[in-house]
């Protein structure tokens, strides 16, 4: 059974963390027991994933979204204050891998996004190469690319602008990363996919005829934390198990 430390340097070293300009610390933000049997992974270090993981059985908890946030109050009231008397009460580790987790080549959203749907990877765009882009195998009208990430993200999806053109290549980058769009068109994209959009996207994309497609900033980010909570089980004995706490956003 691996230590919290050898956890801790492993996922260091795996995702690269120190490549990275980030919004918050990566890695271990609360510390637990030293010993790790099973891991719990999740998108969001919320109060609800927290105690689910905790009725798990869980020693430590893997996200994406730490508790941790650049400007934030640093008091430890309200809901800060919940779901760390919950980590802390049951001796519960927290890992949190943001940036690191967006761009990995392997385990990352973005490359697992990308598999989920068949994009064979091409090239890399935006800060820190955090978009991704593919041409795709066969062209596609946008109602039918569209209609597809509905079915395997099991969500509606928002699409914005887009002309008459099939949709041969396509960018993407998971979560918040509408602020890649103008990226994504200079990058020759018929279609950009990201979690959330914004008041200006939506002119770009009518005055550009690229579609813009807000698929949902959790729904996109699901699959990186799954890919490395399944590696670690390879690599390092632990059992690991997703739980989703479903999000609208």
């Amino acid at each position: 059974m691996p230590q919290r430390h050898v956890i801790d340097l492993h996922l260091k070293r795996l995702l690269e963390v120190d490549r990275f300009k980030d919004y918050g610390p990566n890695g271990l933000q609360v510390e637990g027991r030293d010993e790790i049997r099973h891991i719990v992974c999740g998108v969001t270090a919320s109060l609800a994933l927290i105690e689910a993981a905790i009725d798990a059985g869980a020693d430590a908890i893997l996200v994406h979204h730490g508790l941790f946030w650049r400007g934030q109050d640093g008091r430890v009231t309200g809901w800060m204050k919940q779901r760390l008397a919950r980590l802390l009460a049951a001796d519960v580790n927290l890992f949190a891998y943001h940036l690191p987790l967006d761009a990995h080549a392997e385990f990352g959203n973005n490359a697992q996004l990308g598999r989920l749907f068949g994009w064979p990877v091409d090239g890399r765009f935006g800060e820190q190469d955090l978009g991704f882009t593919a041409s795709l195998a066969a062209p596609q009208s946008l109602a039918v690319f569209g209609a597809q990430l509905e079915r395997q993200l099991d969500r509606a999806v928002l699409v914005a602008g887009g002309d008459s053109r099939e949709i041969n290549r396509v960018g993407w980058c998971s979560g918040g990363a509408q602020g890649y769009f103008e990226g994504a068109i200079a990058a020759g994209v018929d279609v950009f996919v990201t979690g959330e959009i914004s008041e200006p996207q939506a002119h770009l994309a009518a005055e550009t005829g690229v579609a813009f497609i807000a698929a949902g900033h959790h729904a996109t980010e699901r699959y990186g934390v799954q890919a490395v909570a399944a590696h670690l089980a390879q690599e390092l004995g632990v059992t690991q198990q997703f739980i989703d706490i479903a999000n609208p956003a």
